[in-house]
């Protein structure tokens, strides 16, 4: 129940009101409010009616000075029990980075649509992925409007912006193409075996020969091969937190898997095993029987970068299609399907749990392949 009182300010007599809101959930203590700056007592009862009509339907009166940051905190808290450490850690970087320090600091319910808008552009002008941003910020919204904290979500109907040379130029299907044609990785995997170590041409041979993602190869050991199967398993990523090195499930239930190797395959690992055990048996700090198949000289895993960071240089130093360690896993992926290898089978070797995933790279393929059909009549019909 409100009480009501008349007070004298500067510009004249005002009237206020006194409510009991309830219990508060954060503290546990009954609460009170107070508003002020009404012109009437009329004015003060609709106000305190409609502040109490409020807390009948749920609306929490103790959430009204919350910022975002408070949000986010209540969010995070709850979510980051759901998901690996790995993506733990990308949310917080992206939220550190640039969500928080645009929001972080706002009361949440004060927050408007054209200042998200706003703050939406600032942020494609820095950076590519400012979709993924904005998805990770709206969670916060959607968990303050599931809390009842806020009415309406203010970043609903922000749009991504698209920079004037994207609208005027769109890039051509060569420049999108994260992947090689078979004559580009024979190139490349020509060099590697030339110019590189041979633990790091074994490296970038497995990731072409087998689609794995970077994280599963580098977490790899050796009983995770079977030589006389000749077959290998995949069931856990290497992942860097806080300094340390941690191993941790894959991506999906299905990225959990065990395929096949081929002959050449087979036979590089041998040839690097045996080379693997020598060395560590040569070397004064060979201390535990390493059991990993990439690591640097004292042991440790190799750096998450490392494979990123020689790609790039010798894309760089022989004028090599631009293509990221990504694009490896989708080069297996498309000359699988140029051998003849069925949809369903690309999706399990390369654990795919949506098999859009796949069909997208099948699309890919299959364009590129109808460009050579012309090609392929000439070369018949000039026989």
């Amino acid at each position: 129940m409100a009480s009501f009182q008349k007070y004298s300010t500067k510009q004249g007599q005002k009237w206020m009101f006194k409510m009991d809101t309830g219990i508060n959930p954060e503290t546990g203590k009954r609460q009170t409010t107070t508003r002020r700056g009404f012109k009437t007592k009329k004015e003060a009862q609709i106000a305190a009616a409609k502040l109490e009509q409020d807390i009948v339907s749920g609306i929490s009166i103790g959430n009204s000075n919350l910022t975002f940051q408070d949000v986010y905190n209540q969010w995070f808290f709850n979510h980051s029990k759901t998901i690996k450490l790995s993506t733990k850690k990308a949310i917080e970087s992206k939220f550190n980075r640039h969500i928080l320090p645009r929001f972080g600091k706002l009361k949440i319910k004060e927050i408007t649509r054209p200042y998200c808008q706003k703050m939406i552009n600032e942020i494609a002008e820095l950076i590519v992925s400012v979709n993924d941003i904005k998805i990770q910020a709206n969670q916060v919204f959607k968990y303050a409007l599931r809390m009842e904290v806020i009415e309406k979500n203010p970043l609903e109907h922000v749009t991504i912006p698209r920079k004037q040379n994207e609208i005027i130029n769109d890039e051509t299907e060569a420049d999108k193409r994260n992947y090689w044609i078979k004559e580009e990785i024979q190139k490349f995997l020509a060099i590697t075996k030339k110019e590189l170590k041979f633990r790091d041409h074994v490296l970038f041979h497995l990731l072409t020969y087998t689609g794995a993602r970077k994280g599963e190869v580098l977490a790899l050991t050796w009983d995770d091969i079977d030589f006389e199967a000749g077959s290998i398993r995949f069931n856990k990523t290497l992942f860097f937190y806080k300094g340390e090195f941690l191993f941790q499930p894959p991506k999906t239930k299905e990225s959990k898997r065990l395929i096949s190797l081929d002959i050449q395959t087979l036979s590089l690992l041998k040839k690097w095993r045996t080379r693997q055990s020598k060395a560590y048996l040569a070397s004064k700090a060979y201390l535990s029987g390493n059991k990993m198949v990439f690591n640097r000289d004292d042991e440790s895993p190799l750096r998450l970068a490392y494979p990123n960071e020689k790609l790039a240089s010798l894309i760089k130093k022989h004028n090599l299609h631009k293509i990221t360690i990504h694009g490896l896993r989708h080069t297996h992926a498309s000359l699988l399907f140029e051998a003849g290898a069925s949809i369903k089978e690309v999706q399990e070797r390369l654990g795919h749990s949506d098999i859009q995933m796949t069909m997208n790279i099948y699309t890919h393929v299959t364009d590129y392949l109808k460009e050579q059909t012309a090609d392929k009549f000439q070369r018949y019909i000039e026989l």
